[in-house]
């Protein structure tokens, strides 16, 4: 007979997972059903494609999205594992119908500015939480996520970018309307800026590292050109033994 214990730690975990998927995936739902399509506006991804679907077959985003993900949950599970798809395809089911259920809970205004820049903030924050959890939402996240395990010499981040900016050209070109894609250029910047500040906070410092025999010289440069302080670290090769 077969005993499974679950540590504190790992119920704690689970736990925590549970809940940034459920609250990104509210988040999310909410600022691309409540403020994007209203406005024919587009964060990129299969969200995007959903959208120009929705208003030229009138299929709502939540059935497109499951659809357009469906072929990936299948490759996935083959490349990423059960776990990770598994947790991707609950992600994926709730962001839709979340989406599903705000479709008809529509923005107080009309202004696609103001709709760009909070279905930007909403969803950054929502895509923030999943990604915390270990998951995502599907779409070009989960492309990305197979695409490096078939070993393609690309970053995920290019890979995300190249096929948001294809789906935000497609919607340019579905509705005929130029500032469709300059404001969801806005909306898809704001996003990723929601995702660092998630992830690194407001307030952050990053450290650089200089290796080089003329440490002297760059400390100056540093000091009186760049007005910043330096600290000087003296180290030994592990290997070579020398400084």
């Amino acid at each position: 007979m077969r005993v499974f214990c679950f540590s504190g730690s790992k119920i704690y975990n689970f736990i925590k997972d549970l809940f940034f998927i459920i609250i990104g995936c509210l988040l999310a739902a909410i600022g691309t059903a409540s403020f994007l399509l209203p406005c024919q506006l587009s964060s990129g991804g299969f969200a995007g494609i959903a959208t120009i679907i929705y208003y030229f077959f009138d299929i709502n985003m939540a059935t497109t999205i499951m659809a357009l993900n469906i072929p990936l949950f299948i490759i996935g599970f083959i490349k990423c594992g059960p776990k990770f798809i598994l947790k991707t395809m609950f992600a994926t089911f709730l962001y839709s119908n979340f989406i599903d259920g705000f479709e008809n809970i529509k923005i107080i205004f009309e202004d696609r500015f103001l709709a760009s820049v909070y279905g930007g903030i909403f969803i950054g924050i929502g895509l923030a939480l999943v990604l915390k959890a270990n998951t995502s939402t599907g779409g070009t996240d989960l492309i990305a996520h197979i695409a490096q395990n078939y070993k393609i010499n690309m970053k995920m981040s290019n890979i995300i970018m190249i096929i948001d900016i294809l789906v935000v050209i497609s919607n340019l070109i579905a509705f005929k309307q130029l500032e469709i894609g300059l404001y969801s250029g806005i909306t898809i910047y704001i996003i990723g800026k929601m995702i660092d500040i998630v992830f690194e906070g407001i307030n952050f410092c990053k450290v650089i590292y200089i290796i080089s025999d003329k440490h002297e010289e760059i400390t100056e440069v540093i000091n009186s050109e760049m007005k910043r302080g330096a600290t000087s670290l003296y180290a030994k090769g592990s290997y070579t033994r020398k400084k």
